[in-house]
């Protein structure tokens, strides 16, 4: 993980060379004024990940950051302060216990923190050695001790001690959604922004008496909030970690009306456009759906250029983007029937260059 350019000062400044960046992207689409969502600025960021650096000629180790393209400098670190206050408090903590126990040190590499806005904390410890008995005890020492889940990785095993996700609360409405996060599966890292994101996403959305198609799910962050807008939803995700997580939050969340399938946004649009069937859709009355809007959560990737055919279907597309540059790709590609009526900039990302932004179009 490269180490990002910490600097408060200077954030009103980058968010603006960000708002500037959105808007010569979208400028040709003659997109409105952006919306535009800060993030707080520092205790941020819900996940963090370290390299330890073992001092030469010692066995202590320390938390270790690379600028980005210099793998072998290391930069040391004792706080981080974009990190969330939970996983701050923790860092000293589970240093100290590695560095006085060396069952628990032996051949550790890496540490991942997993926190939620909610409180709930997961650590994750990485090792260049086969993991024992001996490791498993020590290791729910430190579980009690610092009142957090955690899990074991080393190769072809891992050992989970409580729980392997980390339950979050957002409030969306005056709502409040509980949430699975899995360890080791994708999560919007900001919770803050992210609360933002929901929010206009579902209002944006508005009431509907039609269905949603959302493609790219995820554990269902956005399907729990936007089926409450809508009469039902058929939501897609391919990873099967995710979508475990998801069938776990509307069970959570009592959510009744979404159909959660795992394929992938490319074979969804070959089952839609009747090009083979597929075995996972048995039992689902594609036909009986009435879709008016459709929902995408796409990776940097973007859409690929048969699935952004196929939301040119829908009278309404709600984009959520977290590269702005292939955003504008699709939006190009779907400019002819299209138009984007509503924008916005989450600033997910402080002190970097990376940005998450959302779109509404409508059919012209």
């Amino acid at each position: 993980m490269s180490r990002p350019q910490f600097d408060p000062a200077a954030y009103a400044a980058q968010l603006q060379e960000k708002t500037q960046r959105l808007k010569a992207l979208l400028a040709p689409f003659n997109a409105p004024e952006p919306e535009i969502f800060e993030s707080p600025r520092e205790h941020y960021r819900l996940r963090a990940e370290f390299r330890l650096w073992r001092e030469t000629g010692s066995e202590n180790r320390h938390y270790a950051m690379f600028e980005a393209g210099d793998k072998f400098t290391p930069i040391m670190i004792e706080d981080f302060p974009i990190a969330s206050r939970r996983i701050n408090e923790l860092m000293p903590r589970l240093k100290a216990a590695w560095q006085g126990n060396k069952v628990l040190s032996f051949k550790l590499f890496q540490v991942e923190f997993l926190t939620t806005l909610a409180g709930d904390a997961l650590i994750t410890l990485c090792y260049h050695r086969p993991l024992d008995e001996a490791w498993q005890v020590e290791a729910e020492k430190l579980a009690a001790e610092l009142g957090v889940s955690l899990v074991g990785r080393s190769k072809g095993k891992r050992i989970v001690i409580g729980r392997d996700y980390v339950e979050e609360e957002l409030t969306v409405a005056d709502r409040a959604f509980r949430y699975r996060q899995p360890e080791g599966a994708f999560t919007q890292p900001n919770g803050e922004v992210n609360q933002k994101m929901l929010g206009w996403a579902y209002e944006v959305l508005g009431e509907r008496q039609d269905d949603l198609l959302e493609l790219y799910c995820g554990n269902g962050n956005f399907t729990l909030p936007l089926a409450t807008r809508v009469r039902r939803v058929l939501a897609t995700e391919i990873s099967k970690t995710s979508v475990n997580a998801a069938l776990a939050n509307l069970a959570d969340n009592a959510v009744d009306n979404v159909t959660l399938v795992r394929l992938s946004a490319e074979e969804l649009t070959e089952a839609l456009n009747e090009v083979r069937p597929f075995r996972r859709l048995a039992g689902i009355d594609l036909k009986s759906y009435q879709f008016g809007n459709v929902f995408v959560d796409p990776p940097r990737a973007g859409m690929d250029p048969d699935t952004c055919e196929l939301t040119r279907r829908f009278d309404r597309i709600l984009y959520i983007s977290c590269n702005p540059e292939t955003l504008a790709a699709n939006i190009q590609q779907l400019s002819d029937t299209h138009q984007v009526v509503r924008c916005a900039l989450f600033d997910q990302f402080p002190y970097t260059h990376h940005m998450e932004s959302g779109v509404l179009l409508e059919r012209r």
